[in-house]
């Protein structure tokens, strides 16, 4: 079956409200992306509720997200089964008595709760031999480009070809929340860049961010750095560099990064969750990019701007690589922190002509 976008998907029967669970993955800018597989089966099926498996961490995006009814909280450990523990969720996900399940990790230990639970209809990719786990197995999934590709497809009837588009993640932060949100942090009203300098993995983390950081506030702006426990000492270093109107905003609840992101002018990170935070939100937002793709791995909502070293492309690049092997890490120290100050304030002048 071929469709030329969602709009042209069959919208099927609107009197089953049977719900569904979507199991996606729960590292946060993927859990984001989920997204768009919601807003695909939601095409579908109008009033089957759409629940999410999530993590402790990814939990607070659930509160943001058009169309999901409630996220299932299960922090279960990766470097083992855990079967007690699978257990507890699969009798959470019988007493909620779901339908179907969309399982978009492919391993065999994702597809094993709904299979405890005796979801009836259990939809996922061949992978890690889960016949029986997965009981309407889906064949493909190299043929599918993207990461964005192979979720997506999940939510569409089998044998539907790819779509052209797909429904860009949504999430929506009301305006007196981040209201509250800037009183209880004591921030002023003036333009805000928000930096998001973490990533998992630290080639992607471009080198300059300090002295934007101080760049930035010699031109006026207030700079808040936005990101996990993790990267509180890199916001200590930014805010010291930086000077007085550089905030450290890092800390353990991911709520507060999404608000701050939906709070900021511009947002400027690196290829990481933040970054798909701060796009579905809607705000403009400056993707750093060296050994990613952004073809493969930059939001579906677009970006404001994609900052690549331009210089000369490195026989290297895209390496996918966590950590740099070769070329000591040029593909992110070519990228000058002038440079990407005066796109920002570019990105700034045409959303403020808007």
């Amino acid at each position: 079956m071929n469709i030329d976008s969602i709009s042209d998907i069959e919208t099927q029967d609107t009197g089953d409200t049977r719900p569904i669970l979507v199991v996606p993955y729960v590292w946060i800018g993927d859990f984001v992306r989920g997204h768009t597989v919601v807003r695909v089966l939601r095409k579908r099926w109008p009033n089957r509720p759409i629940d999410l498996l999530t993590s402790r961490l990814c939990a607070p995006l659930v509160d943001y997200m058009p169309d999901v009814r409630a996220g299932i909280v299960s922090d279960l450990p990766r470097s083992r089964l855990a079967l007690a523990q699978q257990q507890a969720l699969a009798a959470e996900l019988r007493r909620r008595n779901y339908a179907t399940a969309l399982v978009l990790p492919r391993t065999w230990k994702a597809a094993l709760a709904p299979a405890l639970a005796g979801i009836p209809e259990r939809v996922g990719f061949f992978g890690e031999v889960r016949f029986g786990l997965i009981n309407a197995m889906r064949w493909g999934e190299k043929q599918q480009p993207r990461f964005i590709d192979k979720n997506a497809i999940l939510a569409l009837p089998d044998g539907t070809a790819r779509p052209p588009e797909w429904p860009v993640p949504q999430l929506r932060v009301p305006a007196d929340e981040i209201e509250r949100w800037r009183q209880a942090n004591g921030l002023g009203r003036g333009p805000v860049i928000a930096l998001g300098p973490g990533s998992v993995g630290a080639s992607k983390r471009w080198t300059y961010y300090p002295e934007a950081a101080r760049l930035f506030a010699e031109r006026g702006f207030d700079v808040w750095v936005v990101g996990g426990p993790g990267e509180k000492a890199l916001a200590q270093e930014i805010a010291a560099v930086g000077g007085a109107r550089v905030r450290d905003l890092t800390g353990s609840d991911l709520r507060d990064g999404i608000v701050a992101m939906a709070a900021a002018s511009v947002a400027v990170t690196n290829d990481s969750g933040l970054m798909h935070i701060a796009a579905a939100i809607g705000t403009p937002t400056m993707g750093i990019f060296g050994p990613t793709d952004p073809y493969l791995w930059a939001p579906l909502n677009g970006l404001a701007a994609t900052v690549l070293q331009t210089r000369s492309k490195l026989s290297c690049q895209p390496c996918q690589r966590t950590v740099c092997t070769m070329n000591d890490h040029r593909c992110m120290r070519d990228i000058a922190p002038e440079e990407v100050v005066e796109i920002a304030q570019r990105v700034l002048a045409q959303v403020s002509a808007r």
